[in-house]
């Protein structure tokens, strides 16, 4: 007979592309899944899945066990998390999603507090720049993301707002000056975050009158990670664009020089997307929330 645990383990497997894709999901190793998955049709002396060329694909038989167990553990998780409301519990998997470095620096100590309010609860946090990727399995609650996502088809909630600035290190402005209008950037050093596949080489800049300037720019250095373009803005080594939530303490401090101060980027707001497929749980709300009022608590202060 299955367990909970070999259904919840077979609906890994069959979200996954391939069994290194649901080794990943599972935290274990490839082999581990291939022993797990080989042990679970021994029990039911069928075939589940099968490997090719294309990656993995399930049997007739599989797709019946993923359909039916899906099923039955949604009403299993939402039976408890009906008695768990009902004794005015947060309790059970809480499982986030958020990007590296707003997740790292952000969301990972927002949850670490909210798990501490609820012991009951067994939070995880999968750090990724990408979220469609991440979408593809069940294996998540809620996602946060910086910035709008279009075309998901699901519900965004606004967490916090959250504006793009350009800025420079003094130490670059002293020897190079700053650009005065969005056509000067050409001439100068510029970096970028290379991440979610989007175009970071065109910037969509708005003046105060309103009227939008794209500039097509050439970075001089890159990396998929904020945090290192950021270190290396603060070491002198070019303009960037980056998040208020990460640089606003470096432009009041003075560590960080805005750049073109009366041009707007576009913003970039702090969404929450909830998993259509996810029990609709007491703790997923009562998180959101948390992390809302939080995020509002530490925003950067409008005065910059």
């Amino acid at each position: 007979m299955l367990s909970i645990t070999d259904l919840r383990f077979f609906q890994a497997v069959a979200a996954a592309p391939s069994l290194a894709a649901a080794a990943r999901a599972l935290n274990v190793t490839p082999p581990a899944v291939t022993q797990r998955l080989a042990q679970i049709e021994q029990k039911l002396q069928l075939k589940l899945a099968e490997r090719g060329p294309a990656g993995l694909r399930l049997t007739a038989e599989g797709g019946l066990l993923a359909e039916r167990g899906a099923v039955i553990l949604t009403d299993l998780d939402g039976l408890a998390d009906q008695l768990a409301e009902r004794r005015g519990a947060i309790a059970g998997p809480l499982r986030v999603i958020a990007p590296f470095g707003y997740g790292r620096l952000k969301i990972a100590p927002f949850l670490a507090a909210f798990a501490l309010e609820h012991p009951e609860l067994a939070p995880s946090l999968t750090l990724t720049e990408d979220p469609r990727g991440a979408m593809r399995t069940d294996l998540w609650d809620v996602l946060i993301h910086v910035g709008r996502l279009p075309d998901l088809g699901l519900v965004q909630k606004k967490l916090a707002s959250n504006r793009r600035f350009l800025c420079a290190a003094p130490r670059y402005a002293s020897r190079h000056g700053l650009p005065e209008t969005p056509d000067d950037l050409s001439a100068h050093r510029v970096g970028v975050v290379r991440e979610d596949q989007a175009d970071v080489t065109l910037w969509s800049l708005v003046s105060p009158k309103g009227d939008i300037k794209a500039v097509r720019i050439h970075p001089s250095f890159d990396s998929n990670d904020g945090e290192v373009i950021r270190s290396w803005a603060l070491d002198g080594l070019g303009i960037i664009e980056r998040s208020e939530w990460s640089i606003c303490d470096d432009v009041r401090e003075g560590r960080l020089l805005p750049v073109l101060p009366n041009w707007r980027l576009p913003d970039a707001d702090v969404v929450a997307l909830m998993n259509p497929r996810s029990v609709r749980a007491a703790r997923i709300e009562a998180f959101v929330s948390h992390l809302a009022a939080k995020l509002h608590e530490t925003a950067c202060s409008s005065e910059q």
